[in-house]
């Protein structure tokens, strides 16, 4: 167990190390406890133009029961957080935020609600916040998550494509089950209320699922290409330096109308000074910290945020921001590494194939 965010988190389990956890998810099954993360619902009649005021996201023309990755932005365009919007129906929107950055977005929340509620938009109906304190979230991810699920459930998981959720019946309680996920990985986030999550938990991590720590969810998700809060996304990093521009809806890059919208129209329009990149790294990982350089050069272009050694490529892979100029994939870097500096080739990310089901 390790301190993550004011919980206690496993790092992993029993003898089974983050290797070969990590290699369990790629051919199997596995099962994390996210529950550190926060849920919230938004629900009221303005819940939609609220939360576009608080992301660039197109959430008018979500479909009901659909997600999307999308990011809070502070008033210069920096990311306050990444976060999962699910849209159930225009006024209620179910959201999952990041542990660590829970005091921050839940402050946020509530100074945005409170400026919302008593402007002109509250004519047109206000919206609350409810907070699902100690409510279970697990992700069961992995080729085989699906067929587990299955026997568990009279609900068609076929008709449930990537991105997609619903309320699901397993033992007798209704469960929010949102396909997706943090490994590249077809899987699920199950939302479960407290009373159940036990219960719960006990019943979807019988083999072939095993019980899966934060050590193979770095790598899994580093793999994936994905963003962890804090190491690759801080409030001075703008989505379009991200490379999360696609989290952008069209309509909002003509209109704006979302806080932060300046300084992100601004990047989208100029170009951003940096972008985040991937890159494999030969000879030793290159971890959060370690320089970036040009070639034979004392040129600083860069810093690398995460590393690793992939357990499924086995090679060292890496994500950082590289100015500008210096992010066309099969560029090559140095990077130093333990005091020496290593040879790096940007790569397109992900790094191992995802396997999304999209039906």
């Amino acid at each position: 167990m390790v301190p993550f965010a004011g919980f206690s988190m496993p790092l992993s389990y029993g003898d089974v190390g983050a290797v070969a956890s990590h290699h369990h998810v790629r051919t199997s099954a596995g099962l994390f406890d996210v529950g550190h993360m926060v849920q919230s619902n938004f629900r009221g009649a303005t819940a939609t133009a609220f939360l576009e005021w608080l992301t660039p996201s197109s959430l008018s023309v979500l479909a009901p029961f659909s997600s999307t990755l999308s990011v809070l932005l502070n008033e210069r365009g920096g990311i306050i957080d990444d976060t999962v919007i699910t849209k159930h129906a225009d006024d209620a929107f179910y959201v999952v935020t990041n542990a660590g950055r829970r005091e921050r977005d839940l402050a946020w929340f509530r100074a945005k609600l409170a400026e919302w509620n008593a402007s002109e938009h509250a004519a047109a109906g206000k919206v609350a916040l409810e907070v699902l304190e100690d409510w279970g979230l697990l992700a069961l991810q992995g080729p085989e998550a699906a067929q587990y699920l299955q026997n568990l459930t009279t609900f068609d998981l076929t008709t449930l494509t990537f991105g997609r959720s619903a309320f699901v019946p397993v033992k007798g309680t209704k469960l929010h089950v949102a396909r997706g996920g943090y490994t590249g990985e077809d899987g699920f986030e199950i939302s479960i209320p407290p009373a159940q999550t036990e219960e719960i938990a006990a019943l979807l991590s019988k083999s072939p699922v095993q019980l899966t720590g934060l050590g193979a969810r770095d790598s899994l998700r580093l793999e994936a290409g994905m963003c962890l809060y804090g190491q690759d996304l801080d409030e001075d990093t703008t989505p379009v330096e991200a490379g999360l521009t696609w989290v952008i809806g069209k309509d909002r890059r003509e209109t704006g109308g979302f806080i932060g919208a300046e300084g992100v129209l601004k990047h989208l329009k100029d170009g951003p000074p940096r972008r985040r990149v991937g890159m494999i790294v030969e000879g030793a990982p290159a971890r959060q910290g370690a320089k970036i350089f040009a070639p034979s050069s004392s040129d600083l272009v860069g810093v690398v945020t995460s590393g690793i050694p992939s357990p499924t490529l086995g090679k060292n892979i890496a994500m950082g921001y590289v100015e500008s100029g210096w992010h066309k994939k099969g560029t090559e870097v140095e990077v130093e590494v333990r005091n020496k500096l290593r040879k790096a080739v940007l790569t397109p990310m992900p790094f191992a194939p995802t396997r999304y089901y999209r039906g």
